[in-house]
């Protein structure tokens, strides 16, 4: 049993509400446990300088993250004299994560921008910034199929991310952040619905472990991606 009960396959609940503000093209506020994320979607009529430069088809999709400063137990301050290692990293793991998602030359000349802001802080920000990221995404996306803007085609797999970890040397799903600060091994991982892997983030702290251990945590991430995907799908076809 683990610190907050749950069984080690067991997901914190999870909430999605759709359409959470008025002016994005797309929105949801995604929790899972005490963590909440907002994702908001805005789509513009153009493409970064470099895709004009290089001449290159399609569109382009990239995402933006930040934590409120009482987001946490302790107050973080604002990124105002530029961003930490931390923030552009992740900022680029949820846009590399949602590229995957959708085929960019069908997209026409336009870029996707997910701003993804942490309102609360308990483990899995990351991961929950790329699942409901992908919701807001297809809402947005799905208005301009709508339209015949672009094709339905332009749709790929969808793609959900859950956190890992061994604790105690047991392997466990989704950590709170009271599992993540003593887990000796901690792992992101993004998948797609066929099962296929986007991006594996995986670390040990102080001793390393072995290919049995990595197979367990992959194994329980498949399962939770498993869960996450019927509850996205659930949500975008009753909001779209």
């Amino acid at each position: 049993m683990r610190l907050d009960g749950r069984l080690a396959g067991q997901l914190r609940p999870v909430q999605i509400t759709p359409k959470f503000s008025t002016y994005a093209e797309g929105s949801v506020l995604f929790a899972i446990g005490e963590t909440q994320v907002l994702c908001n979607l805005t789509i513009e009529n153009t493409v970064p300088r470099w895709m004009q430069i290089q001449n290159k088809p399609g569109g382009w999709v990239t995402a933006e993250y930040a934590m409120l400063p009482r987001a946490t137990i302790q107050r973080k301050p604002r990124e105002t004299n530029g961003l930490s290692g931390r923030t552009q990293e992740i900022r680029r793991l949820i846009g590399r994560c949602l590229r995957a998602a959708i085929n960019l030359e069908l997209l026409g000349q336009r870029t996707c921008i997910l701003d993804c802001d942490v309102l609360q802080a308990d483990g899995g920000t990351r991961t929950a910034a790329i699942t409901g990221g992908y919701v807001a995404l297809v809402i947005g996306l799905r208005n301009l199929v709508k339209n015949k803007a672009i094709p339905e085609e332009i749709f790929r797999p969808a793609v959900a991310a859950i956190s890992t970890g061994i604790i105690n040397g047991s392997p466990v799903l989704d950590l709170c952040y009271a599992e993540d600060s003593q887990a000796e091994v901690d792992a992101n991982v993004v998948m797609n619905a066929d099962g296929e892997f986007i991006e594996i983030q995986s670390s040990a702290e102080g001793n390393p472990y072995n290919r049995h251990d990595f197979d367990q945590l992959l194994n329980l991430a498949y399962q939770g991606i498993g869960e996450l995907l019927i509850l996205q799908q659930n949500i975008i076809n009753a909001y779209s």
